[in-house]
């Protein structure tokens, strides 16, 4: 206790005490003071200097960390714009996926500096702290159990950031949406859908994620033509419109290797079908579909090889018409013998009877 509060409790004497009993408890507080002065100082010089040492540690580590992020995004900002910048670096996706790691590894950081440093400042008081950590796990369990969702798409957002499942950017199928993702978070994804929509997609909710923008893609075109055609004729057609393609922009860039007629994927009385497929450059694959199947089907028109489901063959020479093509049917009452030219007969008047 303070000495002011020892003389607070310490009974005034009284109109009839004497002056020695006044001297005698301001004695006892003097020796109190005297004894336990040194203590406070030590108590008050830990405590500063532990909220001191916590002060400069959180500082230092939050700018170092900071530093860290700057320059990871100056690294991103430099290849932009270069051949490898823009096919290896998305400076949107770098800089969101370290902004969210900065911003997590802040976060530890200041709670486990300052949450230290407060069990010290306890403790430093003689502060039995069993019961306070017993009872901070309590509510954190609690609290655990009660935001058990929201616990499970935060560390969902950190593992999905850390591991770098995707990005910014990038097509992804998650299950529950699909779409093309424009914004990362600790809770929530945002992608936006192939009609416009923006699915917002908690974390914890994701079981599976296909990225389709990372590594390369496939693009694979199925040509279905005539049984009759020659199959030798068709692969060259179709190598040799390839082959064009892979020389102009921006196809070049697009097609990371030749084009690869497999071969046939299926054979019917009336159609066969030739699988043609291209390794591209992630997230192209549609484009360099459809540019295929447009380059093959004038390819196709130019030969004269016919595709399946299109107009039927003509015959070389046209057949003679039908001369009875354009007259009409004969009619029943041309007949006058016909039941139907009968019926239509008008009624001869009976015979004259003389009186």
């Amino acid at each position: 206790m303070f000495p002011s509060a020892l003389l607070a409790a310490a009974p005034s004497p009284g109109p009839g005490g004497s002056l020695g009993e006044a001297a005698e408890h301001a004695g006892n507080a003097a020796g109190w003071v005297e004894e336990n002065w040194s203590n406070w100082l030590s108590t008050g010089l830990r405590i500063v200097l532990i909220v001191a040492i916590a002060i400069v540690l959180r500082f230092t580590i939050r700018r170092a960390i900071t530093q860290l992020i700057d320059r990871m995004n100056r690294s991103a900002q430099a290849v932009e714009g270069t051949a490898l910048g823009g096919l290896l670096v998305n400076t949107e996706r770098r800089r969101q996926r370290s902004e969210a790691i900065g911003s997590v590894l802040r976060s530890v950081a200041s709670f486990l500096i300052l949450g230290t440093a407060a069990l010290m400042i306890l403790s430093a008081f003689q502060i039995n702290l069993a019961p306070l950590l017993a009872s901070a796990g309590v509510a954190g369990v609690a609290l655990g159990f009660g935001a058990r969702n929201l616990v499970t798409d935060f560390l969902s957002g950190v593992f999905m950031i850390l591991e770098d499942q995707y990005g910014v950017g990038d097509t992804i199928d998650a299950g529950v949406a699909s779409g093309e993702v424009i914004e990362v978070g600790l809770r929530v994804t945002k992608l936006r859908g192939d009609h416009g929509e923006i699915w917002y997609v908690r974390n914890g909710e994701v079981k599976r994620i296909g990225n389709l923008s990372q590594g390369w893609s496939t693009a694979g075109v199925d040509v279905t033509v005539r049984p009759a055609e020659d199959l030798d004729k068709v692969r060259t057609v179709i190598s040799e419109a390839a082959a064009s393609m892979a020389k102009e922009d921006p196809w070049n860039e697009r097609l990371w290797g030749p084009v690869e007629v497999l071969g046939l994927d299926s054979v019917l009385l009336d159609s066969m079908t030739v699988r043609v497929t291209a390794k591209t450059m992630p997230g192209t694959s549609l484009g360099v579909e459809r540019e295929l199947r447009w380059r093959i089907k004038r390819a196709f028109d130019e030969a004269g090889i016919r595709m399946f489901g299109g107009v039927p063959a003509q015959a070389d020479e046209p057949s003679p018409a039908d001369p009875t093509a354009g007259m009409a049917a004969p009619s029943a009452y041309a007949s006058t013998t016909s039941p139907q030219s009968l019926a239509t007969t008008p009624l001869t008047p009976p015979p004259n009877v003389s009186k």
